[in-house]
């Protein structure tokens, strides 16, 4: 799970300020973040989790979503939390062009303003695809693209028991960006079991840092 494709390895070679991977290598963070809400149903659970347990994460989320479900959005911030950027739609940016994939961004820049009042915020495509013109345009614009260094696949659907082996038997390491979901139960079930032995173990988590304006 820890073995990175081409991509990450390739990601891993540019500044940080524009594909940002990972975190910090010293101490003991790492940094969960959950892509696809906000949903009425899970992310207020996985939200309570958190809560419990101290710990702060980053939600990329979906702009289509924001609208239909801005009380997810203002507990989200209400507990401390990151917003990131996912898209407007969560089409697949790879069949897009770089006109319409900024639409996408800033259309979804527009609704996160308005809940934590920050001007830009760290952008993770759908799928993750960062195509050679959205990198070019980001860089010009001095934009944060956010990837991932672990991912859990806990979009494959896998079972609890599964997943749960998977998180323990190969944990995120230090400054890992830890790559979840909050549009099913999936991530939150395996963390309800996860997280008092992460903590008890001595790991710390944290929310990404914020876009630069």
């Amino acid at each position: 799970m820890n073995l990175k494709p081409k991509k990450q390895q390739l990601f891993a070679l540019l500044p940080d300020r524009l594909v940002l991977t990972r975190g910090a290598r010293n101490g003991s963070t790492r940094y969960l973040t959950f892509d696809d809400g906000p949903d009425p149903q899970h992310t207020p659970r996985l939200l309570d989790l958190l809560a419990k347990h101290g710990v702060q994460a980053t939600f990329f989320l979906v702009g289509e979503k924001i609208e239909r479900h801005p009380e997810v959005v203002e507990r989200i911030v209400a507990d401390g939390h990151r917003l990131g950027n996912h898209s407007y739609t969560h089409w697949e940016f790879r069949n897009m062009t770089l006109r319409k994939q900024l639409e996408e961004i800033h259309q979804t820049d527009a609704l996160l303003v308005t809940f934590d009042h920050q001007p830009r915020h760290c952008v993770r495509p759908p799928r993750g695809y960062i195509g050679l013109p959205l990198l070019l345009h980001c860089l010009r614009h001095r934009r944060s693209l956010i990837h991932w260094s672990y991912d859990s696949l806990d979009y494959q659907n896998p079972s609890h028991d599964v997943l749960v082996a998977r998180l323990r038997n190969e944990p995120p390491r230090a400054g890992d960006i830890v790559l979840m979901h909050d549009d099913s139960d999936r991530a939150g079930d395996a963390l309800r079991v996860m997280l008092p032995e992460w903590l008890a173990s001595g790991y710390t988590f944290a929310a990404l840092p914020m876009e630069a304006a």
